[in-house]
């Protein structure tokens, strides 16, 4: 398994029969080393206490008044946020189950920082054996919000968070920052489209701004007509879209254990569309008003990035009323040109044949 995503802890979760990440103590001591929950100057006696003694025994149980005792409120919110984290993981038994749990209820009580930090050690255990640098760009989508910009008709995605952080400071931290507002010129930020002359690049970077400062293309297949109605397809070897499809693929696999197809499609020709899961709330907007015969306006048809078709490898597993048919998906960014994929969408919202 790579190693440059050891921000997520995944390093400290173990694998049980059915491959699914179970936690233990480690995986709780990294989390209490984490900003959020490490220990800092202000940090009051009964916090220091706390912490020293969950650090001991990570799955101690807590007394609400060893909280009610912090002069903090954030630090004290920080701890029941973490405590009400931990307790569902080690009640789920892994962190899969315990996602799943999460995303059926409808009614999420942890902040996203928790959910994204789970999809993403999930994420590299689905890709544990991919060397592709571009399915391995393509996966933080499941877990980074991105910014989509649209140059020379490519459509580039980018870490929305690591971009606005360099125009904010030219990649110079805080005292860039300060040289920006006194009005000094700094250096563009080094962001560059993931390629194969960087792409050992984008494998060396670990943390920092330079961890997400890749951007991905996400540009379709450019299709030439030729005379007699042939079609010549320009094939983009280093598509993002069908990076995506594989990570999009192998999630589904990880999780529901049903063998699937995705691929990018400009298009959907289907009078008999019968099923369809958008892959962000914009993109459900979208498909469902496509679905219902109603045309999409020019800045609706800016928004939609791409569509997918998902075709089940055995139709057996697929509800009896819709076998063989294929699923479409759907990728729009929002007005603000920002895309924030949901993955759970892919396991709620499929025609499975049986329950999972």
């Amino acid at each position: 398994m790579h190693t440059f995503w050891t921000a997520c802890g995944h390093q400290h979760l173990t694998c049980n029969e059915r491959g699914w990440l179970v936690a233990g103590p480690d995986y709780w001591r990294w989390w209490l080393q984490r900003p959020e929950m490490a220990l800092v100057p202000e940090s009051c006696k009964e916090e220091i206490r706390l912490h020293k003694a969950l650090l001991d025994t990570p799955l101690m149980q807590v007394a609400p008044a060893s909280l009610k005792a912090f002069k903090d409120d954030d630090a004290r919110e920080n701890y029941e946020l973490f405590l009400r984290f931990r307790d569902d993981v080690e009640q789920a038994g892994a962190l899969e189950s315990a996602y799943m749990g999460w995303m059926q209820s409808g009614d999420i009580q942890l902040p996203p920082l928790f959910i994204d930090l789970v999809v993403q050690a999930i994420v590299s255990r689905v890709l544990a054996d991919v060397q592709d640098a571009w399915v391995w760009r393509a996966a933080e989508l499941l877990f980074r919000r991105q910014r989509i910009t649209i140059e020379g008709g490519r459509v580039l995605a980018g870490d929305s968070e690591t971009l606005d952080a360099l125009q904010a400071t030219g990649g110079l931290g805080e005292m860039g920052r300060l040289l920006m507002e006194g009005g000094a010129p700094l250096k563009a930020a080094d962001v560059k489209v993931l390629h194969p002359d960087n792409a050992q690049r984008y494998w060396a970077q670990r943390e920092g701004l330079g961890r997400y400062a890749f951007l991905l293309d996400l540009t379709h297949e450019l299709q030439n007509e030729l005379p007699h109605g042939l079609i010549l397809s320009m094939v983009n070897a280093r598509s993002g879209l069908k990076a995506l499809s594989v990570v999009l693929t192998r999630w589904v696999q990880h999780f529901l254990g049903v063998s699937v197809q995705i691929e990018p499609v400009q298009k959907v020709n289907d009078p008999a569309w019968r099923w369809h899961v958008g892959l962000d709330a914009t993109a459900t907007a979208l498909l469902n008003d496509l679905y219902q015969g109603k045309d999409l306006d020019t800045a609706a048809q800016r928004q939609l990035i791409s569509l997918f078709t998902l075709r089940f490898d055995h139709p057996q597993d697929m509800r009896a009323d819709v076998q063989g048919k294929p699923v479409y998906l759907g990728l729009a960014m929002n007005a603000q040109g920002l895309l924030k994929l949901k993955p759970q969408n892919l396991l709620l919202n499929l025609p499975l044949g049986r329950a999972v």
